[in-house]
Order: C-alpha cells, then structure tokens, then sequence
C-alpha cells in the first residue's frame, strides 16, 4: 500500500514538471490544492491555482523556459493524507545539449490526498547554489545527467 501510494506522489510530481516542461500553466496550476503556493526559483509567491495560472501563464508566453530534470530523493509520509517529495533538478537551456548548473535547484512538494488524488498544497523550488562549494555543484548536475542519459562533461 505505501509503495501505491508513494508511486502515485511522485507522478504528481512528474506531472508538475512535465507541465513545466510543456509551458502549461493551466496543467500545472490545476495540481494545486485551493490554497496550495508555489515559490518560485526567484522567490516569487503565488497561491491558489488562479493566482499560479495568472503568474505562470505569462512566463511561459513571454519566454522560452528551459525544460527541467529531475530526480526524486525522497518521499516521506507524514500520516495517511499528507506527503514530502523531495526532489533534485536542473535546466537545459534551449539550444543547448547540457545542464546548466547555475540553475541547478532543490524541489520540495508538500502534498495532501484529498480522498481521491493528492494535489500540491506547497511547491517550493530554491536555488541549489552551495556557495563557495563548487565540488557539491558539479556532484549534482553529474547526478542529475546521469539520471537522464545526459553526456558527463569536463567541467
């Protein structure tokens, strides 16, 4: 049962990105709970599906956003009703072949089964810059393209 369950978080997770990934704010607000928020990679705020739509939607109008990767670290069960995704990602810039590990970012997902689907009642997307740490930038984005099949380069 917990592995049903810990399998249909991380689609709704996989679905989030892959609603990124297809630049649609509509797919990726109607994952939200009524008052989930999303905090974005700049630190931007948006809360309820209405107001996630009207943020994103010119974003993904306006500019050619990169896809993400992802991994999935973790799922934790707070209790029947409540999961924690955590999550690694990173960005290939359109027209590019690699990652790009100054965007490199840390997912969390706060999730709640509403009785027939878990939704997202918190997604919070935060830089994963390790200042000052280079070596756990580059132990990251060879983490995520190795995930994906993508080319370990020299740098």
């Amino acid at each position: 049962m917990k592995n049903e369950k810990e399998a249909i978080v991380k689609q709704t997770y996989e679905r989030l990105i892959e609603a990124w990934n297809q630049r649609d704010a509509k797919g990726m607000a109607r994952l939200f709970t009524e008052n989930g928020e999303s905090i974005g990679f700049d630190g931007s705020q948006s809360k309820g599906p209405k107001e996630i739509y009207s943020h994103l939607r010119p974003i993904f109008k306006d500019h050619p956003t990169a896809p993400f990767v992802s991994k999935v670290k973790e799922v934790r069960f707070l209790g029947d009703n409540v999961a924690i995704l955590r999550a690694i990602a990173g960005m290939i810039p359109p027209g590019e072949l690699d990652i790009k590990p100054d965007v490199n970012t840390h997912h969390t997902v706060v999730l709640l089964n509403n009785g027939c689907d878990w939704e997202i009642d918190l997604f919070q997307n935060t830089p994963a810059q390790f200042h000052g740490r280079p070596e756990l930038v580059k132990k990251m984005t060879n983490e995520l393209r190795g995930s994906f099949n993508v080319p370990i380069s020299g740098d």
